[in-house]
């Protein structure tokens, strides 16, 4: 439950301080009017998020089990592509994403209420769907026939919604580049398990070999249907008897992309300090003085 929370609560923020960088900005310059597009755009694309979400669900199920095996373990290993993408992307771009959506909404608001529904939708459309993908894949691993994973995306998802308004209102300053490092740097550690039993689901529908070929098996000390083994599992993606294609993926996965990511990055000319990104609500630095 806690990962789904955190895959919940870490893109529904980007999306959130997506959100309200575009309404803080329309009403700093009193463009009222232009709220509704941006409104519109945000609907379609939360629209659009769930009904991808629910094909994946719904349309997985009328599959045979080698089909659904396939179709999981596919999607599973795009997800985590997905994912690894977007928590290096936004570690680099956070620092100027607000400038980067100011220029994007100054071009919409010269070419009309279209352009402005396309903006908010393509802003706020990419976060759903990669939260569907990767929401679906981590409950396709860890699922254990309750509605625990949901419950936890949901949890996140509205702890997001919660700290978007508040910085929306400015009532709260959090290190924004801090608390994307370490929630990108948990993300990735989620994404390995999820990785890894994307491949598990590739053997269980014969296109890998290996099935039978355990690295380990410690299900007398760690049983998956413990209170413990549930949890690592629900955290981790933890199996306790995973095959040897598993663990090699698993360590191929983690150990490079957790050192790449966590390295320094974005040193300010001449600073050796990293820049931290603007947060929304706050007030712009001041010009050095001559």
């Amino acid at each position: 439950m806690f990962s789904n929370y955190l895959i919940g609560l870490r893109e529904g923020l980007e999306a959130s301080l997506v959100v309200c960088i575009l309404i803080a900005y329309l009403v700093k310059t009193d463009r009222r009017d232009a709220l509704k597009p941006i409104w519109i755009g945000i609907g379609v694309a939360v629209a659009l998020a769930l009904g991808f979400g629910s094909a994946l669900e719904f349309g997985s199920q009328e599959l045979t089990f080698e089909a659904q095996e396939a179709l999981g373990g596919t999607l599973s290993i795009l997800a985590v592509g997905l994912v690894t993408w977007m928590v290096f992307w936004m570690r680099r771009t956070a620092r100027h994403l607000r400038s980067e959506l100011h220029g994007k909404l100054d071009a919409a608001l010269q070419m009309g209420t279209g352009a402005l529904v396309a903006t908010a939708f393509l802003a706020v459309g990419r976060e759903g769907l990669e939260t569907a993908l990767f929401v679906w894949a981590s409950v396709h691993a860890a699922s254990d026939g309750t509605p625990r994973p949901l419950v936890g995306v949901g949890l996140g998802i509205a702890t997001a919604v919660f700290l978007g308004w508040l910085f929306y209102r400015g009532a709260v300053r959090i290190n924004l580049a801090k608390f994307f490092t370490w929630t990108g740097g948990m993300l990735v550690v989620v994404a390995a398990g999820v990785l890894a039993y994307g491949f598990h689901d590739l053997q269980e529908a014969d296109w890998l070999p290996g099935l039978t070929n355990k690295a380990f098996d410690i299900t007398g000390t760690i049983p998956p249907d413990s209170w413990y083994g549930t949890l690592l599992k629900g955290v981790f993606n933890f199996q306790p008897d995973p095959t040897v294609l598993q663990v090699t993926v698993w360590l191929l996965y983690l150990v490079p992309t957790l050192a790449l990511f966590l390295a320094p990055v974005g040193f300010a000319s001449g600073k050796g300090k990293v820049k931290e990104p603007d947060e929304p609500g706050s007030r712009p630095s001041k010009a050095p003085q001559s």
